[in-house]
């Protein structure tokens, strides 16, 4: 059986809000070598904040879920 992609998406996010520094945490998604967005967790608020790469249209969340869920639609 394949490994989940929800799971792996998941996994990239709880590092961002586990990092120790004070440092806005970064991470890009793609898909076949192409970004489809770019994901910054912000710890002073507790929020990411996701930036489809064709559109450069942004989203607020502050549910690692969701985040995972809209990450997970723009790379299938």
């Amino acid at each position: 059986m394949k490994q989940s992609q929800l799971v792996a998406i998941i996994k990239r996010l709880e590092a961002m809000t586990e990092a120790n520094d004070n440092e806005l945490q970064v991470r890009r998604f793609e898909r076949e070598g192409v970004e489809k967005c770019l994901v910054s967790y912000d710890k002073t608020t507790d929020t990411f904040e996701l930036t489809e790469a064709d559109s450069q249209q942004s989203y607020q969340f502050d549910n690692i879920d969701i985040v995972a869920m809209e990450i997970y639609d723009l790379i299938q």
